[in-house]
């Protein structure tokens, strides 16, 4: 039986963990945390997933939640500022209804499921030193964690990296009590140029479904005023000021929000990293990365918990098709690179939100506005990235695209 090692306990390494169990290998699942002081901490994500990512979740049998979480049913996107109101606004339903499930309430309830299919979980924080011996004892060691010196073994790969800083300034906050909409659960979209964005969806959490939100502030800007922050009660305080100056198309929906509870709340400032797929130890071993200690994106499209689901059913596949092969340099490379393949069109694309759109891109959105069809393929491409890859970065493809549109119509 072989010996699999995984550092870090998410949605990525629990996913590879669980699967891994269900093919037969001995497997440790290493967390610097219980699954109690993950239920009773601080909200860890957005997690908005879709169809493709959450397949890979019903086919282990861990989709626990989709009769109680409220689905995400499609998308609606509109753009604007204070003055002029929303002067872009479209809306479609996605091909699949996806979900977001508070990391909290899954992570926890995937450990004792880990631990029930016969999994080793350890509690505790892993170091150079462990993961020497780890490296040394288990036929593959996977770092699924960016915590501490782990995440320095894996260098940035520059030319693979759009920034070099944080794009954003990111507030995210589980509310109850937001106005439903009145056709269908969404994904809902607000830009004002050179400000930010404001992202909110349904969730559910300890306390049952709820939204989420999460403003996106443009460093410098003005909503970028998150630092004064001191406590929850401020926290929810600037969230609604915030969407009543920068958004007031929206703001009705979120006069009687309350806070899911004063751990329901979140700030950073995320740099979006793309970094090189193999940790040299000091001893010359390797390790192999996964999930997002390889590509680190900006939240705004929700993309993360996607990557992570998808690369661990690549690894998965690849690890059980290695056979008893071994688990060398040149294996972790191509296994990467193909995850590489999927997981640049989702750091694209969401490298795309953060920056001026291009015109061909502005049309393209315009036209949305009155095209059904074109705006239900950019509903679909939060479920799949990749689909946008051969358009909508290509200023004449789009073009075609939106002239054999016109044609049709």
């Amino acid at each position: 039986m072989r010996n699999i090692t995984i550092v870090g306990a998410g949605q990525a390494g629990l996913q590879l963990g669980i699967g891994l169990l269900d093919k037969g290998y001995s497997v440790t699942a290493i967390s610097n945390r219980t699954g109690e002081e993950i239920a009773n901490g601080k909200v860890l994500s957005s997690q908005s997933m879709y169809d493709m990512a959450l397949s890979h979740e019903r086919e282990l049998g861990i989709a626990f939640w989709d009769e109680k979480c409220p689905p995400i049913e499609g998308i609606h996107v509109r753009a604007g500022d204070a003055q002029a109101g929303a002067q872009l606004d479209f809306r479609s339903r996605m091909s699949a209804n996806g979900q977001s499930v508070d990391q909290r309430v899954k992570m926890p309830r995937w450990m004792d499921e880990f631990q029930r299919r016969g999994g080793n979980l350890v509690i505790g924080e892993v170091d150079m030193a462990e993961l020497e011996r780890l490296a040394a004892t288990s036929d593959l060691v996977l770092v699924a964690t960016g915590k501490g010196d782990l995440g320095k073994l894996f260098e940035r790969d520059a030319a693979r990296c759009t920034f070099d800083r944080p794009q954003r300034a990111i507030a995210l906050t589980y509310v109850h009590g937001m106005v439903p909409r009145d056709d269908f659960t969404a994904l809902n979209i607000n830009i004002n140029p050179g400000v930010g964005e404001l992202v909110h969806f349904p969730a559910l959490t300890h306390s049952g479904p709820c939204d989420i939100i999460n403003i996106e502030s443009v460093p410098g800007g003005p909503m970028d005023r998150w630092d004064a922050v001191k406590t929850p009660a401020d926290h929810l305080a600037l969230t609604k000021a915030l969407i009543a100056e920068f958004f007031p198309w929206e703001a009705p929906r979120f006069a009687n929000i309350r806070l899911t509870d004063d751990n329901g709340i979140l700030f950073g400032r995320v740099t979006p990293t793309v970094r090189k797929s193999i940790g040299v130890l000091p001893s010359g071993r390797t390790v192999l990365g996964m999930g997002d200690i390889l590509v680190l994106n900006d939240p705004m499209t929700g993309q993360g918990s996607n990557n992570a689901a998808k690369g661990a059913s690549l690894y998965l596949e690849a690890i059980v098709a290695r056979g008893n092969g071994a688990f060398d340099r040149p294996w972790m490379e191509a296994l990467a690179e193909g995850y590489w393949d999927y997981a640049q069109w989702s750091a694209r694309f969401t490298n795309s939100m953060l920056v001026p759109p291009p015109p061909h891109v502005m049309e393209f959105l315009g036209t949305c506005c009155q095209n059904s069809g074109l705006a239900h393929q950019f509903a679909d491409a939060f479920n799949d990235p990749k689909s946008l890859s051969t358009w909508f970065y290509d200023p004449d493809a789009m073009g075609r695209l939106l002239a054999e549109t016109a044609a049709v119509a």
